[in-house]
């Protein structure tokens, strides 16, 4: 950390002992004077306009978004309040920010926000449709490798990270460790919650800067169908047992064609709020590996009403004072797909460095390859040179929307597959998404067309310098690409029409 960097960082925390000081005396009166102390620590760094919009909110009892910081500073530990917004706000919001995007200009590449990996493929559960119950206790990262992952991810301006698995928690002591050394970072980890123990919440409130994703889809019924007996009582308790210990801690919730309407009930929310839940992390079910059930997939409809209930919930007046989610439909906010390093990108349990956590294709390894060859790597460089993969983004994904998308890039790229236990080639995997991707298509055009977005103000390698001298010419121009890709998709409409018929 460059000198100056630490002598402002100090300068900001001292400021911000004092600011939360006197919040914590009379939280909501003082709620819109820390808007105007918060002007004054961070003038300059951030937009005025976001402070203006937090002091409106602030100003409004009503509020939501009011409601949801007031609840963070009555139920978490005021350490972890502190830390989570120096590692957040300060060291990747502000600093890290602006090292990410000046490299992303000197390499000429993706170079993400933040970054997913594995510490061990080990799990004690075996949950329905989910790739990881297959692995087994195969392959674990070491100590000094996560270190490392984190040391040059910092350098590249990387301060947030999430931990996947596998169960992330197995090696919850060397967790705690790697977050305790690394106090300007933030990590998530997503987790079964079956090895949290009062200890464990200790040790969370000492370091402040770890936060848990509690898998938990439903009621109790549809949560234990596809995570085994037991799963949803033992999420509950470990809920009541960090709402205790005013832990930071959220849900991770994978929804199904089967969970839908309970994932996104009145009675669901209603009972995340009740036990302490301050996030809700929400991804569309993907049909990876060998034990993959394309039928969990949701419908279309049911994708329509993922996107409305997600409008619905997040409303500042009518909604619930919860931060929700979803990675799938939240791409118009983001631009697009955010894998392959333009956002985050994947390391699974035996250091393979993947584009993302749900595609499992690789030509790297921390092993052998620094993070930042990884970047500029054949397959990476297929996700920035293709980045968005639509530009509807209700259909970011290359696999799952676009899976003409993923068959190019993998096999341009000779990238292998990366399944610690059944290798699964492109098309096997992509064939699965196909119908999908066909039902969904037009309704993800009408609800595009009919709706207004934001403008996301992303610049793709298409919008370089570089990118508009390579589709300068007529055999690499846009509308060269677009009519390629209309004829991959076409052939992928003829090959289900096929398959129906015969």
């Amino acid at each position: 950390m460059p000198t100056s960097h630490k002598v402002q960082r100090a300068a900001i925390s001292l400021a911000l002992d004092r600011t939360l000081k006197y919040i914590y005396k009379d939280p909501y009166p003082n709620l819109v004077k820390m808007a105007d102390r918060a002007g004054k620590i961070f003038g300059g760094m951030f937009p005025s306009e976001n402070f203006r919009k937090f002091k409106a909110a602030a100003a409004d009892p009503d509020n939501v978004w009011t409601q949801y910081v007031l609840g963070l500073l009555r139920d978490i530990d005021p350490r972890v309040v502190k830390r989570m917004i120096m590692s957040m706000g300060v060291d990747a919001g502000l600093y890290g920010t602006k090292t990410v995007r000046k490299l992303r200009e000197e390499l000429h590449c993706n170079v993400p926000f933040l970054m997913l990996f594995d510490p061990t493929s080990a799990c004690n559960l075996h949950c329905k449709g989910c790739w990881a119950a297959e692995y087994g206790h195969k392959q674990s990262l070491t100590n000094e490798e996560m270190a490392s992952i984190v040391a040059q991810g910092k350098e590249m301006g990387t301060h947030l990270y999430m931990l996947t698995g596998g169960e992330p928690l197995i090696r919850k002591n060397d967790i705690i460790d790697l977050a305790r050394e690394n106090p300007d970072c933030t990590f998530v980890v997503y987790t079964n919650a079956t090895l949290v123990d009062q200890k464990f919440c200790d040790d969370m409130n000492e370091v402040g800067n770890v936060s848990l994703a509690l898998s938990l889809e439903g009621t109790e019924e549809s949560n234990d169908w596809r995570r085994g007996d037991g799963a949803y009582r033992c999420t509950l308790e470990v809920m009541e047992l960090l709402q205790k210990n005013k832990c930071l801690f959220g849900v991770s919730v994978c929804y199904t064609r089967r969970n839908l309407e309970y994932v996104t009930s009145e009675a669901f929310m209603q009972l995340l709020l009740e036990k302490g839940a301050k996030y809700a992390l929400y991804f569309n079910y993907m049909p990876v590996g060998h034990d993959a059930d394309k039928e969990l997939i949701p419908t279309p409809a049911q994708r329509e009403t993922m996107y409305q209930w997600l409008k619905a919930v997040r409303n500042s007046k009518t909604g619930k004072p919860i931060f929700v989610m979803d990675f799938q439909n939240d791409a118009e906010y983001v631009g697009g797909c955010i894998a392959g390093g333009r956002n985050y990108f994947h390391i699974n349990s035996a250091g393979d460095i993947e584009p993302c956590v749900f595609i499992h294709y690789s030509d790297t390894n921390i092993r052998t390859h620094t993070l930042k060859q990884a970047l500029q790597s054949p397959l990476f460089m297929q996700y920035y040179h293709n980045q968005p993969f639509n530009d509807n983004h209700l259909r970011p994904c290359p696999m799952l929307e676009n899976p003409e998308m993923l068959r190019k890039m993998v096999k341009e790229s000779g990238a292998h597959s990366s399944d610690l236990v059944h290798t699964e080639s492109v098309d096997t995997l992509c064939d699965r998404c196909v119908d999908f991707a066909t039902a969904w298509a037009p309704e993800a055009q009408r609800i595009w067309t009919s709706t207004p977005h934001r403008d996301t103000h992303t610049q793709y390698y298409r919008d370089t310098e570089e990118g508009k001298r390579a589709f300068a010419g007529c055999a690499g121009c846009m509308g060269c690409a677009a009519a390629a890709k209309d004829e991959a998709e076409a052939d992928e409409t003829q090959k289900t029409e096929d398959a129906r018929l015969s």
